[in-house]
């Protein structure tokens, strides 16, 4: 299947650019292919890690994972071409395994990648929304995973389950969305976990909740996972997440999340394919080639986007 960086290349051959200013940008498309990004996905045994995975890129992803990795032996690592993730054994069964499992993830949210960075670029936290005891959530969040990751804007809190935060009640089963008395619990719910962190670590987490089963703020979730990950790699995610347009269909209305997740991919290969543009035309007087590189983006994006209910159309 042709890639996303791949229908880029073939729109750019359909437009009148000088030949350095093309090779510049294909030079950079290159680059952005060898790209990759690594998520750490961790949670309380039951919080629905896999089923999470399994709706946002594939539903065979959590079956047909790599084995573990032989350096943590316990976290496992499942390779999607440019995309790893690394998904974490459930917490709260054991104290004595809780405190192994705890010093691989530290060790994993430690590594370095052969330029110095730090190897996971962003930690997804996932809690059972059914659950009233989250101790094990918040002693991972706060005691884990905050202390050893510098920039606390990539850690993620994604509450899922939330069809049983009311043990089901308020959950409308024919259209698989939260009815008002539901949503006000949800609501206070986010305010709370957040209130929890912040007065254990002063990190400011916003949460966000959403349903794995019933495909509920799928978009929202990858909207909320796109936002954290560094610009560049925003663009990986476009040929590797579900290609099931149901998964998409069904959010809180609080914004087009699906618009968003386009907007926020073609941005930001748009910006950087003119910032290399510009780089080859160094000392000489030129303007932003965003109007002639974005509709280029904008083609490429759309194509391979568009089973998301249709509801790209930019």
């Amino acid at each position: 299947m042709e890639s996303i960086l791949d229908k880029v290349k073939n729109e750019l051959n359909k437009v009148n650019l000088d030949e350095e200013t093309k090779q510049a940008i294909e030079q950079k498309i290159n680059e952005l292919e060898k790209n990759k990004l690594n998520i750490m996905i961790t949670g309380a045994t039951g919080s629905g890690k896999s089923s999470t995975i399994n709706a946002l890129f594939n539903e065979e992803v959590a079956q047909v994972g790599q084995g573990v990795d032989p350096e943590t032996m316990t976290i496992k690592k499942y390779e999607l071409d440019n995309i790893i993730l690394w998904d974490t054994p459930g917490l709260g069964d054991s104290p004595e395994q809780d405190k192994y499992y705890a010093k691989n993830i530290v060790e994993l949210l430690n590594k370095k990648d052969d330029s110095g960075k730090a190897l996971v670029d962003l930690v997804l936290v996932v809690v059972d929304g059914s659950a009233k005891d989250m101790r094990t959530s918040f002693e991972l969040i706060n005691e884990v995973i905050i202390p050893n990751i510098s920039d606390k804007n990539r850690i993620l809190v994604a509450i899922n389950q939330c069809d049983m935060a009311m043990k089901g009640r308020g959950w409308d089963n024919n259209l698989n969305i939260p009815k008002e008395d539901l949503i006000q619990f949800l609501d206070e719910k986010v305010e709370s976990v957040k209130k929890r962190i912040y007065e254990s670590t002063g990190v400011e987490i916003k949460p966000i909740y959403y349903s794995a089963l019933y495909k509920y703020n799928i978009s929202k979730l990858l909207c909320y996972i796109i936002k954290s990950t560094p610009d560049e790699k925003r663009i990986i995610y476009v040929d590797k997440i579900n290609k099931n347009p149901e998964v998409w269909k069904n959010n809180d209305n609080l914004m087009n999340y699906n618009y968003e997740i386009q907007n926020q991919m073609k941005g930001s290969l748009t910006s950087a394919l003119d910032f290399a543009a510009k780089g080859a035309l160094a000392g000489a007087t030129v303007g932003t080639l965003v109007p002639v590189i974005g509709p280029i983006v904008g083609a490429g994006v759309g194509a391979v986007l568009g089973f998301i209910g249709g509801l790209f159309d930019i």
